[in-house]
């Protein structure tokens, strides 16, 4: 289903939502697996460069920010709610973040060694340069609908 039909079925259910607004948005890397990853609430944080709000002049989540998660068709997969957002440098990514982003082995080194790749590679393309004090988003959110 399309973002707005989820949307509407979701303020259906859940009325006092209905004069809320959301972002829908999907992953940008494995669109699909990670989309299915969230709505299994295996993942239930993600991690971005900070720089990159920046230069998009997007503005940082927030808690209690909804976001409809979409598949690499952009078919609607689930709601979600932030609950946590904070920055921190690269190297202070947690265990426990990493274990919450659901991917590979869920292990902190996994999660450097990919997202290490996934950021050098943006940066480079936006000409930037990446180290490892970037700071980086982690947002944590839930699901609420699905």
């Amino acid at each position: 289903m399309k973002e707005q039909e989820m949307w509407q079925k979701f303020c259906l259910t859940f009325p006092e939502y209905q004069d809320k607004t959301y972002q829908a948005w999907s992953y940008g890397v494995e669109p699909d697996e990670l989309a299915r990853l969230t709505f299994e609430k295996v993942k239930t944080t993600t991690a971005s460069a900070f720089e990159e709000y920046a230069l998009e002049n997007e503005a940082l989540p927030k808690e209690g920010e909804l976001n409809i998660i979409l598949d690499a068709n952009e078919e609607a997969v689930c709601v979600t709610k932030t609950i946590r957002v904070s920055v921190v440098s690269f190297l202070e990514v947690s265990e426990e973040h990493a274990y919450k982003e659901g991917e590979g082995d869920r292990s902190l080194h996994y999660w450097r060694e990919v997202h290490n790749a996934f950021f050098k590679d943006s940066y480079t393309r936006k000409g930037l340069t990446f180290h490892d004090n970037i700071p980086v988003v982690c947002e944590e959110f839930e699901v609420i609908y699905k």
